[in-house]
């Protein structure tokens, strides 16, 4: 094996040897050599290594040369894990710029941009971004379905590891699960596989604080209370709950409350315990839930379907739902009238077998469970958490942006939507006339939907997006955006009918960017709209960025409110449904989603940085400001960031600030 190892070391030095040699206009004749040799290389078991040994000389070679990654100091970790697991040579050309920036950081190659300290923080936010691909589950599923780029992707992650500093690791994987926890996503798989490698990180070299917070977050999943860090296995804990005494159960109760409270995760315990206390000891269930007085009101006033719901959707597998139930109470959904007979008609509702068995197949631990409980566990994360429904990695972003919107203003009408999907296989909306069914199109933008979604996300998605493809068909001719009649058809009146684009639909070019700014400042802005504040979410279009300022795409997210942060400072505070905690949009521009007064779900930008990333927006034509009071040293500003990143991607016309 060895002797094989060593030919094939070989043969990668003479192909590179050979790409060294080619003059600039022929290396592309010679790349693929060196990508196929480095392949046949990574297949040992070694070859990560092996190829380690050559990274200081692949610039100078030109293994990169007139490729996406030949500039190493503009590469971005949140692209990584997809070069990856790309099939083909991508993955492999991947592997390569990675070893070159290990090289770069531990002083073996100096390169004339990017520093070794610069690499250093590339590689540790790669491994923390990736860290499902460090620490894999050793399960039979991942042996089964386990190919070669997964391979490869671990042993690559897991040599960078070695070379890292572990106390920068833990520190940059305590930041991002904190960040993702800010969020409160309904989808919790990704943090909670994270908190679980974090664990096997956790080491003496870890600050103190970085400890007492993973430690923290660790209970928050394997049991913060007493008993359940005695007992955790959850046949024993139950059975301890039996003779428990009523003080012990109030201690549960307040530390899982609390933990819930604190990090948004559900311990499988606190399933358990909940269960117990409703057939038990009901008067502690609002203590579980930690209730505040409006919380505990709803409670005792719906107790009876409360008891219902629990029983029915509350279990190990679901316990995340817990929150949701808890936010829920605390939101007083139950008082809006059609949410209690839709609720209750989703306990006993007639699931179609293609919707059914999706459900049980979402939930890995579903032995037992029916797909009635799956799909009101849902139904209770949505409705307490609307910010927290995400499009997954599905580019249905208006889906997910309309399950949100219903879930926070038309409870009623989501939970009419929900059964006919999952029952009938069809909705329908009605679009200037004519009424539109699911059932009868075809495609859309996510005919083959990845499935890691909540369960009303999951079986709603794939309806909505195929009618909203439709409704912007219907318009496509008619020489201007059709977001400005498809929105206000396929979310509902809460959308306003003053519409404003930048892009002019029939020419491509930007038209009149500064008057564009100023009628977003003069209709949102509270220093120039009269302060008029918004009632409901504004479902706007931007333009997404990498951290270069470079156009990517178009995304739909939803402004909820325009308020000063503790520093006095202009934000947008906006829903965005990729619920993306690591966004970096060049240019300075970064989205956060804590610390800048971000309520839970919320992500948020300066005024001015928001606005250089708008394409499209809804507004109130009656409750619009004066345009022409917006200082022209703003409007210069926000153009100015506009032109030098996406902007570059578009012709201007009438470029006046």
């Amino acid at each position: 094996m060895q002797e094989q190892s060593n030919k094939l070391v070989n043969r990668f030095s003479r192909s590179l040897g050979k790409l060294q040699e080619a003059a600039p206009y022929a290396k592309s004749l010679y790349q693929q050599d060196v990508y196929q040799e480095a392949k046949r290389l990574l297949k040992h078991e070694d070859g990560v290594e092996k190829l380690f040994q050559f990274a200081h000389l692949f610039d100078e070679a030109g293994v990169f040369h007139d490729g996406p990654w030949e500039r190493a100091e503009k590469l971005q970790p949140p692209l990584v894990a997809g070069s990856l697991q790309t099939k083909g040579l991508t993955s492999v050309i991947e592997v390569l710029s990675n070893l070159r920036i290990l090289a770069i950081s531990n002083g073996k190659y100096e390169h004339d941009v990017l520093s070794a300290n610069e690499a250093e923080v590339f590689l540790n936010e790669v491994i923390a971004l990736n860290l499902d691909l460090l620490f894999p589950n050793a399960t039979e599923s991942t042996r089964i379905e386990s190919v070669e780029n997964k391979e490869v992707s671990h042993q690559l992650l897991q040599f960078i590891s070695i070379y890292l500093s572990p106390k920068a690791l833990i520190q940059t994987l305590t930041k991002e699960i904190e960040r993702l926890t800010a969020q409160r996503p309904i989808m919790v798989t990704r943090t909670v596989s994270m908190i679980k490698m974090a664990k096997e990180m956790l080491n003496a070299e870890a600050s103190v604080q970085n400890r007492e917070d993973l430690e923290k977050l660790i209970s928050s999943i394997e049991g913060p209370s007493p008993l359940s860090k005695k007992y955790q296995d959850l046949k024993a804990y139950r059975v301890k709950l039996k003779d428990a005494k009523v003080k012990e159960l109030r201690s549960e109760c307040i530390s899982l409350a609390s933990s819930m409270r604190e990090t948004g995760l559900v311990s499988s315990h606190h399933a358990i315990l909940l269960r117990f206390l409703i057939r038990r000891y009901p008067q502690l269930v609002p203590t579980a839930l930690r209730l505040s007085d409006k919380g505990l009101a709803n409670f005792e006033e719906h107790y009876d379907l409360i008891t219902q719901i629990i029983k029915v959707a509350v279990y190990p597998a679901t316990r995340q739902c817990i929150y949701g139930l808890a936010c829920m109470l605390e939101r007083g959904v139950l008082s809006s009238s059609p949410v209690i007979p839709g609720l209750k008609r989703l306990i006993e509702l007639d699931i179609r077998p293609e919707v059914r068995e999706e459900l049980i197949h979402s939930v890995k631990e579903s032995d037992g469970l029916t797909a009635n409980t799956i799909l009101l566990s849902g139904v209770l994360s949505v409705l307490g958490q609307p910010l927290g429904v995400g499009q997954g990695l599905n580019p249905t972003c208006q889906s997910a942006r309309g399950i949100s919107l219903w879930a926070q203003h038309a409870p009623g009408y989501l939970l009419e939507l929900i059964p006919r999907a999952a029952r009938d296989g069809d909705i329908d909306f009605r679009f200037e006339g004519t009424v539109i069914h699911s059932k009868h199109l075809s495609g859309g933008l996510a005919p083959d939907l990845h499935t890691e979604l909540d369960p009303v996300s999951l079986v709603l998605v794939p309806h909505l997006d195929k009618i909203y493809n439709e409704m912007m068909k219907k318009v496509l001719l008619r020489g201007e955006d059709g977001h400005r009649w498809v929105n206000p058809a396929f979310y509902g009146d809460w959308v306003q009918t003053g519409f404003s684009t930048v892009i002019n639909p029939l020419t491509g070019s930007v038209s009149d960017h500064s008057g564009f700014v100023r009628l977003f400042y003069a209709t949102h802005h509270p220093a120039y709209n009269d302060d008029h504040d918004l009632i409901y979410p504004n479902p706007v279009g931007i333009f997404i960025t990498n951290v270069h300022g470079k156009l990517l795409g178009f995304h739909a997210v939803s402004i909820l409110r325009v308020a000063e942060d503790p520093s006095g400072d202009m934000r947008v505070y906006f829903y965005n449904p990729n619920n993306d905690s690591s966004q970096n949009w060049g240019q300075g521009i970064i989205p956060t989603v804590m610390n800048n007064g971000e309520k839970e779900g919320e992500c948020s930008l300066k005024f001015h940085e928001f606005a250089s990333r708008l394409y499209a927006f809804h507004y109130n034509p009656y409750e619009q400001g004066e345009a022409f009071a917006v200082e022209q040293e703003e409007v210069k500003k926000v153009t100015e960031l506009a032109q030098s990143s996406w902007g570059k991607d578009y012709s201007w016309v009438s470029y006046k600030v």
